[in-house]
């Protein structure tokens, strides 16, 4: 017996409402899978350990300030990954798939960003990401805090700063296979970044170089993206190879995999914390070399 039309379309009306709220929270449980996948380049523990050699690097003149606020710039060092949760522009600011350009070294892509712009649109732009570009804002705008003597907000853009830094020498986040996705091998930016430094980072070995000037931030973002980049395919084999004849990414698989590739871990890292600390120094020599607080 069929229903009336009235009591019919009340419980067509509740089954819509119904579909339209679940449609609604899986858009959003989407989003934030999806966020949280690439939020984290490398894991927070690799963001704390870059910050907190950097510091190593720097000059007698400037590393005191630096030092006394060592425990601050670990704790801020994941400040941008957490932006991400309220700001839907900032996943951006963490990549850029350079492979998105033709062939190494993609010389197609223009290091400014307006001629980038204007060559393939603000919005390819923005969806390929801004990594370069956004270091080279940040090393400005940590230069215009030191200028200005604004030590509080110094100290944090240092620790962001020296975020982004880091992310462009994540190999996996200068390439649009960066969870291997494309490859069939989705979860490798975890493997890779966040959980082989957690299991093997008391094996580290850190020992960066002395900082050194910078003469153009956003051009140097380029290179240390671009150097990273040269990893992409070894880390996409290896990942493979580790994971070759065994069920899931075990014990085994990581033992593997840190032996085949651990050394890039390492040496990126290293090369981050060097580079972070040549921006921050770079900042203050453009700055004018003001004298920092004694606290």
């Amino acid at each position: 017996m069929r229903g009336s039309p009235t009591k019919n379309a009340l419980t067509w009306s509740r089954f819509e409402l119904f579909s339209r709220k679940a449609r609604a929270l899986l858009a959003a449980w989407l989003t934030l899978l999806a966020v949280s996948n690439l939020g984290y380049a490398w894991g927070p523990e690799a963001h704390r350990l870059v910050n907190a050699w950097a510091i190593q690097v720097l000059p007698a003149d400037i590393r005191p300030f630096f030092e006394v606020r060592r425990q601050f710039l670990i704790e801020h060092a994941n400040d941008p990954d957490e932006w991400m949760r309220k700001d839907r522009y900032e996943r951006m600011r963490h990549y850029i798939y350079l492979d998105k350009y033709g062939l190494f070294p993609y010389l197609a892509l223009p290091h400014t960003l307006r001629a980038a712009q204007e060559k393939y649109g603000t919005g390819h732009i923005n969806h390929t990401g801004l990594l370069p570009w956004q270091i080279g804002s940040y090393s400005l705008k940590l230069t215009n805090d030191l200028r200005g003597r604004k030590w509080d907000d110094a100290q944090l853009d240092a620790a962001v700063l020296a975020h982004y830094v880091a992310d462009a020498h994540d190999p996996l986040h200068t390439t649009q296979n960066y969870d291997g996705q494309l490859t069939g091998q989705a979860g490798l930016e975890m493997r890779f970044s966040s959980s082989l430094v957690e299991k093997y980072r008391n094996f580290f070995m850190l020992h960066p170089r002395e900082a050194a000037k910078i003469e153009d931030p956003t051009e140097y973002a380029f290179q240390m993206a671009l150097e990273a980049n040269t990893w992409v395919d070894r880390i996409v084999f290896e990942d493979r190879r580790a994971k070759d004849d065994l069920i899931d990414y075990n014990e085994d698989y990581f033992d593997r995999f840190y032996t085949a590739i651990g050394s890039t871990a390492v040496s990126e890292l290293n090369e981050a914390a060097h580079d972070a600390g040549c921006y921050w120094y770079t900042a203050w020599l453009n700055a004018g070399k003001p004298a920092p607080p004694v606290r």
